[in-house]
């Protein structure tokens, strides 16, 4: 199926749900979809240039990096989990501290 009969059959759809509504509703759905076109627009043409030095902090990016990577808790206690596991696997009998 070609993209463009896709969006036809998409926009079909759309409007088989839509056709039904008021028609104050059907005038504010308009003026939405036209304010959400117009902001599209200015953002299209913005430069990913402008966002160039938007992050300010006194570290350094490696030292970010690292925080960032110690923060990942989740990893680490997936880890943990693991090493658990295997404990568990390995030494059935042990009892473990609460």
């Amino acid at each position: 199926m070609k993209a463009s009969r896709l969006h036809l059959n998409l926009i079909d759809s759309y409007f088989g749900l839509l056709k039904n509504l008021s028609s104050d509703s059907k005038l504010e759905l308009i003026a939405k979809l036209s304010d959400s076109m117009k902001t599209s627009r200015r953002t299209k043409n913005g430069s990913l240039k402008s966002l160039y030095g938007a992050f300010i902090s006194k570290q350094s990016a490696d030292e970010l990096i690292r925080d960032i990577k110690q923060a990942r808790t989740f990893i680490t206690l997936i880890n943990k989990l693991n090493k658990l596991e295997l404990r568990i696997a390995l030494f059935p009998r042990l009892q473990l501290p609460n």
